[in-house]
């Protein structure tokens, strides 16, 4: 990884073909405003790329595009940095469209610097792409010679306040445009505040002060909000027991956490968490996902949900405060006594080492109905293997109802599930490379089903380029495992939701990894065995897992769907 000084100078007059124009002035900010650049070179962008990789800008080439925009995502969500990407126009900004739907929908402030048609009109190839932007939520600014700097900023500026990605567009026939003389923007509407009322602090301390076994959930909200560790204050002073989103994954780092909260809920902590007489939950969605279909907490449960964002109706709750999240909770902090008995003098297995970690398994035995491997032994078992100091990373699929069940992870930073919010597979390896920029020293874990990382295996390559020690693990079961256990359990045929037994690790060495296959969890021994001994370098675990083993998140959803 490149790490020379990232200063672009400018000057009057030069040769270089990257210098002195509308793609020039844009680059320059880009080095400002961001730390690394992630993309895939082609017409609209190459003056771009190249005036930034001349000078040393750290800058990874995806192989497809749809990893531009995964990789900044995922470094986004890894160091909690504003990212940038940038792909060509055309067929360029179409194949990354998925995967900025993707960060629209999970809310990444990233800025994709895309090329685009010619100010003058579309030629027979382009696409209006700003339309295309707009129909995903994703706002479009255009960079010209009288803007360039200033609609560059405000890129930056717009994606940080929203919290959403913002497409900076560069037409083909301004790309070399030389700068004109300026045309400042309107400054940007201060963002809107949401101040709680004594009323609403006062209501909601008496209902969480009167509780006798109160549980704060808290998501990616409260870490935006640097809010963690007043949260966690209030959670302390009230003996409250925590859950978190896949999100803001042990944000609390308390022996008292129930980990993630809905369809990867641990079932001895879902036991404990649906005991809660008043739960608070603060900066998150509430989505069908962290409410495991509506049936995470009993119907009675008292649910006051704080945020600072409109109520997206995803769980009536009995009471909604609309607020900026961190005074809130300080205000509540402040009208709190601190209780003399507490649900944690009840329940103190909670906070020991047994309840927190891999085991007790849900389903131990080593094989799955069908002779292959249990998926839920395997990866509770490479929990135990693993290097602590881990960041987990997952594509989409059935499988991932296992991994945020049974590895643990540092911090919230650590836990990144780049396309559940689009529901899309095949992101993986791009998220993976993305990550193993933004963290280089913690080992990059990325977990994959068969069919995702068949999809996505032009980033295989990526990854390995990116990565300086990593480990995929292939939760392979031969099979696109959603379909199979929402739809050929109801009868539909199975011919096309079959994949042939693809050899992973095979694939991996080709590419200049290490690996095996593993169909019994002896097999886990090399992986140990090579932790123990590579610094660097790439391991690849394909793993034969059962057909048969419904995840949990999965059994709920048949049930609610009937």
């Amino acid at each position: 990884m490149t790490t020379t000084s990232t200063e672009i100078p400018t000057g009057e007059a030069s040769a270089l073909p990257d210098e002195g124009h509308v793609s020039a002035i844009v680059a320059d900010v880009v080095a400002e405003r961001a730390a690394h650049l992630f993309g895939l070179m082609g017409n609209g962008n190459v003056h771009l790329i190249s005036r930034l990789t001349r000078r040393g800008f750290p800058f990874t080439s995806a192989r497809h595009e749809s990893a531009t925009v995964a990789m900044a995502d995922a470094y986004y969500r890894a160091t909690g940095d504003v990212a940038a990407a940038t792909t060509t126009y055309g067929a360029g900004f179409t194949n990354a469209y998925t995967t900025l739907a993707e960060a629209r929908m999970a809310r990444i402030p990233l800025v994709l610097v895309a090329g685009d048609a010619p100010s003058s009109g579309p030629r027979p190839f382009d696409i209006d792409q700003a339309k295309a932007s707009e129909a995903a939520g994703v706002v479009t600014l255009v960079a010209g010679p009288d803007n360039a700097a200033a609609a560059a900023h405000r890129a930056f500026d717009l994606a940080l306040q929203t919290v959403q990605p913002v497409v900076l567009a560069i037409p083909y026939d301004l790309a070399t445009a030389p700068p004109a003389e300026t045309e400042p923007l309107e400054p940007l509407p201060v963002k809107a505040a949401w101040h709680a009322k004594p009323g609403e602090l006062d209501r909601v301390a008496g209902l969480l002060a009167a509780a006798q076994r109160p549980l704060i959930l808290a998501g990616r909200g409260v870490l935006l909000a640097d809010a963690t560790a007043s949260l966690g204050a209030v959670g302390d002073r009230l003996g409250a027991l925590f859950m978190t989103s896949v999100m803001a994954a042990n944000a609390f780092n308390s022996p008292w956490d129930l980990g993630i909260a809905g369809g990867f809920t641990r079932r001895h902590r879902l036991d404990v968490a649906r005991q809660a007489d008043v739960v608070l939950v603060v900066g998150a969605s509430q989505n069908i996902f962290q409410t495991r279909y509506g049936t995470l907490f009993p119907e009675g449960t008292t649910i006051i949900r704080v945020d600072n964002e409109p109520d997206t109706g995803h769980r009536a709750a009995a009471e909604y405060v609309r607020a900026d999240i961190r005074p809130f909770i300080e205000g509540l902090l402040e009208r709190l006594p601190r209780a003399a008995s507490t649900w944690r003098d009840n329940v103190p297995e909670v906070s020991s080492t047994d309840f927190r970690s891999s085991h007790p398994s849900e389903d131990p035995v080593e094989f799955g109905p069908d002779g292959r491997l249990n998926p839920r032994a395997v990866v509770a078992a490479l929990d135990q293997i693993l290097p602590a100091e881990r960041s987990v990373v997952m594509d989409g699929g059935h499988f991932i109802g296992w991994a945020p069940m049974y590895l643990s992870v540092p911090d919230p930073h650590a836990m990144i599930l780049v396309g559940t919010a689009f529901q899309s597979i095949g992101m993986g390896f791009g998220s993976a490379a993305g990550v193993s920029v933004a963290r280089p020293e913690r080992t990059t874990v990325l977990v994959s089903g068969d069919g995702g990382g068949l999809m996505g295996l032009a980033d295989f390559e990526t990854f390995l380029r990116a990565t300086r020690k990593g480990v995929v693990v292939v939760l392979n079961d031969s099979a696109y495992g959603a379909e199979l256990h929402q739809y050929a359990v109801k009868g539909l045929h199975d011919q096309a939701m079959l994949i042939d037994e693809v050899g992973f690790a095979a694939v991996g060495r080709a590419l200049g990894a290490d690996g095996t296959k593993a169909h019994t969890l002896a097999d886990l021994r090399q992986l140990q065995d090579w932790l123990a001994t590579h610094d660097e370098g790439v391991f690849v675990l394909d793993v034969a897992i059962s057909q048969k083993v419904v995840a949990e998140y999965m059994t709920e959803s048949v049930a609610a769907k009937g």
